[in-house]
């Protein structure tokens, strides 16, 4: 019998409350005085019970509850430990640290809101909604594609009226171009680490993918070349900026040695550049050095927000535009009219760029937050960006890691998700964005390194004493 165990023992002979409670409340009273320290271990229910002299399922009880009220964590071959003493994150709706899905920074910016409603506003008292609420050409109408290709001008110079399309998303394009350029059971080559939507893509339509190898540039060409020479595959599709999950960027050398090999083999290019608007600088777009073969795809979800479900995409030529205009149709028939409308003008009066410019600053300063926190872990980030890769301690598996701090109310994501070569490494992506306020973000983050820094095992066994 312990110290603490036998001070438990005569807490509970000297009370008519319930005993399962008052094991609750005694665990929760050792943790404000000291007495317990996090991540502590607490004995075992069976060794408890004979302490305690209670039965098996009063203690189990007395655990449970001691769980609900976010004071104790079990872990199956490691046995019950305090929880962290960090306070649980409450956020908006009562949510907790929401940092899985990879959502831009909201700005705490008054004036930009109430610019994003008068231009809003402005636009639908303008708007002949008769002519919104009606059928239209897939692809946007000559101004919206007008508008787009000026947007699209500084990364694909080439661009054109008639080779571009608004859609309804990036992951809507992403489905269409994979069901067009590759059939079931064909094969597609991509990074081995990579946007989780693609595989789920993927799988809904019985294509296969083939892993690239990542280095310290990109996607590795050779391994490129090797699959176009044995596997035949029919597209590279590749997130070159600001790489989901990594935060890495392809490096110009390296664009230019996929797009050679692409060029030789033919193979069609699909470049996501979802988070290519946010580095101010930037190596050229792949389809600037491939034009002939590149579908490049950008979107307004990572600069602007999630729920602007607006998508540009530059075709290599007007018949493949046009080709993928019906393969989008067939599934999503139109974008929205409305949506498109106040995209258009949000690109036309300086209200996206405002936004960027907001994202981009606000995602600096929590990268900023992130580093001081995390940098001496080997924190993979970009300065502009919103998501970071951790990669963990020997002491953490990702998904026990990732499990243990959902229990704290902070949302990650293990590298599992992003595999796609069936051998993730040790790390998990971070989000730095979404509705959490730049203070809730900072203590999210001193949380994680707090995690990381002392791995969930049976270290501190309290200590056997006397009587």
């Amino acid at each position: 019998m312990t110290t603490i165990t036998a001070h438990w023992r005569k807490q509970l002979r000297n009370s008519d409350r319930p005993a399962y409670l008052l094991l609750a409340e005694l665990i929760a009273d050792d943790i404000k005085t000291g007495r317990l320290g996090v991540r502590d271990r607490l004995p075992t229910l069976r060794e408890l019970a004979a302490d305690l002299e209670l039965n098996y399922t009063t203690v189990a009880r007395g655990y449970a509850e001691a769980r609900k009220r976010g004071l104790i964590d079990s872990r199956a071959g490691t046995g019950t430990f305090i929880r962290s003493g960090s306070p649980s994150l409450r956020l908006r709706g009562g949510s907790g640290a929401e940092m899985t899905m990879n959502m831009p920074p909201e700005p705490d910016d008054a004036h930009l809101m109430a610019r994003l409603h008068e231009s809003a506003s402005r636009a639908f008292a303008e708007i002949d909604f008769h002519d919104l609420l009606r059928y239209q050409d897939f692809g946007g109408t000559a101004h919206d594609r007008e508008v787009a290709m000026q947007w699209l001008r500084p990364f694909v110079p080439h661009a054109s009226v008639d080779r571009i399309l608004v859609c309804p998303g990036i992951h809507g394009v992403l489905t269409a171009l994979f069901s067009q350029l590759a059939r079931p059971g064909e094969l597609i080559c991509v990074e081995s680490l990579t946007y989780p939507g693609v595989k789920a893509i993927a799988a809904q339509l019985g294509v296969q993918l083939h892993a690239l190898q990542l280095d310290d540039d990109g996607p590795i060409a050779d391994a490129f070349e090797h699959a176009c020479k044995t596997l035949k595959p029919k597209a590279l599709y590749c997130n070159p900026t600001l790489l989901n999950p990594t935060a890495g960027t392809v490096s110009r050398a390296r664009r230019e040695a996929l797009a050679d090999v692409a060029l030789r083999y033919a193979i069609p290019i699909i470049e996501d550049d979802a988070y290519g608007m946010l580095p101010r600088q930037t190596p050229a777009t792949i389809a600037t050095l491939a034009p002939a073969l590149t579908y490049y795809v950008s979107g307004f979800s990572k600069c602007f927000g999630a729920g602007l479900r607006s998508a540009y995409v530059c075709s290599p030529t007007v018949v493949q535009s046009q080709r993928l205009a019906g393969a989008m149709r067939a599934t999503t028939v139109m974008a929205s009219p409305i949506t498109n409308a106040l995209t258009t003008l949000w690109v036309e009066d300086g209200t996206t760029e405002a936004m960027l410019q907001a994202v981009r600053a606000e995602s600096v300063a929590r990268q900023l937050l992130a580093m001081r926190h995390l940098g001496d872990s080997g924190l993979q980030a970009h300065p502009e960006g919103f998501h970071a890769w951790l990669p963990l301690t020997p002491g953490w598996s990702p998904v026990e890691f990732a499990s243990y701090l959902r229990t704290q109310n902070v949302g990650v994501v293990a590298s599992a998700a992003f595999s796609t070569d069936g051998d993730p490494p040790d790390a998990v992506r971070i989000c730095l964005g979404g509705p959490m306020s730049r203070e809730q973000c900072d203590q999210a983050l001193r949380l994680i390194a707090d995690t990381l820094a002392h791995p969930l095992h049976p270290h501190a066994t309290l200590r056997a004493g006397g009587g």
